[in-house]
């Protein structure tokens, strides 16, 4: 009998592994990436002068003084996004557990409620933050508002989702009990449940703070200022130096939040993945006891209490840096358009003769996504050893015993220069990965690149984008 049943698991398994190649297979051949017209060897002369710009970049006071400016933007934006994402993400992320309704409603459990807000949440995740600011630039104008909720609103919605997992996830031995003492479902909440996943939400909120950093860079393109626009007019110029000189001030960005992140992570000792699998496993029974080590107790830091000191400091900065004009939301201008807008978008119109083209459109966004996730899939898998701690260095996998100078210096060496690809592949936001092949490949100028942007063969260079930032997300 469990040869019958590992010889089913052995069998699925490589049926499943024949559709995932069949799949890539079409997929390839439906995104052209074999096409001679997909690589122009006219370009390698620009792309040369473009690698070699990147060691001479434009290092002028005034220039500088520019890239400053706007890398304090980018992270403006990032800031007052991550904080009203994670403020209407830790609300809803309660309203859309099943663990609040059923304390809620203890007999119903509250299911066609939490199952109708998560599916709620389905439309703004669906779309990308640069069309959220497309729609309210299209609204507001060019103001700072429009950025902030570009990142807030799809954020919201994807902190909501993973919040409430987290809380469903959470032991609710502690919960149950208050509950049973007649303790109120709120009060509850924030005694039990809440504390324990505390660290947990910490961790994964300091996460979307990484990405509203890149999604602010993103939203640069359509005008909202910072690292991203300053980028995409030195792209439209050809500058290279001031290309590298932008890129190089994203790096730095990027590194100092995700060090930083790790960093207050690690002195918080929120969990890690393993951790959380480990756990789960040991909730289901899966793993033993003795291979799970909780983390030990939280106490007094000062350097915590600093870092919280200052993140404090930082939010009204941020938000009276950008200058963002909130009354606008409430303005009968901003009614108006909102009325406009709905009333000629509202009942959708599925002409029998789009179907087609949407059908068409819709293929080629999933071979897209099919050839991203595998070459992502790959490169992190290549990539994650060497960038690993205890891989190259004394005591890894390929140097258990001790380590010369020599060694060391390698070790190092590699260590961080596979970290730092990673760090540049996942900084550079996907549609400036795109941005930047349309510009250099020859085979459009940057204003037709502008112009028609998602066009099919703009598309396949956008791939390229998202399979670099996505090596990294692995």
């Amino acid at each position: 009998m469990a040869g019958l049943v590992h010889s089913w698991l052995v069998n699925r398994r490589l049926l499943w592994g024949l559709v995932a190649l069949g799949a890539i297979a079409v997929s390839l051949q439906s995104a052209g990436l074999f096409e001679q017209t997909v690589f122009n060897p006219g370009g390698v002369n620009q792309l040369g002068q473009f690698l070699i710009a990147s060691v001479h970049p434009d290092l002028s006071r005034e220039f500088l003084t520019v890239a400053v400016r706007a890398a304090w933007v980018t992270l403006a934006y990032g800031v007052c996004g991550t904080v009203l994402s994670v403020g209407a993400g830790f609300i809803g992320g309660i309203l859309a557990s099943k663990v609040w309704w059923a304390a809620v409603f203890p007999r119903t459990q509250g299911r066609w409620l939490w199952l109708t807000i998560r599916a709620m949440l389905a439309i703004p995740r669906a779309i990308h933050e640069l069309i959220w600011g497309l729609f309210f630039i299209n609204i507001f104008g060019l103001d700072p508002l429009a950025a902030i909720l570009a990142i807030a609103i799809p954020y919201g919605a994807i902190v909501t989702k993973v919040f409430s997992e987290i809380l469903d996830e959470t032991p609710r031995q502690p919960l149950l009990v208050l509950l049973n003492s007649g303790v109120a479902p709120l009060t509850a909440f924030s005694y039990s449940l809440i504390p324990q996943a505390w660290l947990n939400l910490v961790s994964y909120a300091s996460y979307r703070f990484e990405c509203s950093l890149r999604s602010a860079a993103v939203l640069g393109i359509i005008g909202a200022g910072g690292l991203g626009y300053e980028i995409l007019l030195s792209l439209q110029s050809l500058r290279y130096e001031q290309l590298w000189t932008l890129f190089y001030a994203l790096f730095f960005l990027n590194g100092l939040v995700d060090l930083s992140s790790a960093g207050l992570r690690r002195r918080l000792g929120s969990p890690s993945r393993l951790d959380l699998n480990l756990s789960k496993g040991l909730a289901t029974g899966r793993v033993a006891k003795t291979d799970f080590k909780p983390r030990r107790s939280l106490r007094f830091n000062p350097v915590l209490w600093l870092v919280g000191f200052i993140g404090v400091l930082l939010v009204p900065v941020c938000f009276r840096l950008t200058g963002a004009d909130f009354s606008k939301l409430w303005s009968g201008q901003t009614l108006t358009l909102l009325t406009n807008i709905t009333g000629a978008t509202w009942p959708p119109n599925f002409a029998p003769e789009q179907l087609p083209q949407l059908f068409s459109l819709s293929l080629q966004t999933l071979a897209m996504s099919i050839l991203a996730i595998a070459v992502a899939g790959l490169g992190g898998i290549i990539l994650s050893f060497p960038a690993a701690s205890n891989f190259f260095l004394a005591g890894g996998l390929l140097s258990s015993g001790g380590q010369g100078f020599g060694d060391r210096v390698l070790a190092w060496g590699l260590l961080l220069v596979t970290r730092g690809i990673l760090l540049m592949a996942r900084s550079i936001p996907a549609p400036i990965w795109a941005f930047g092949s349309v510009c250099l490949s020859g085979s459009l100028d940057c204003y037709r690149g502008c112009e028609s942007p998602w066009g099919f063969r703009q598309f396949r260079l956008f791939l390229v984008g998202v399979m670099a930032e996505g090596i990294e997300n692995l």
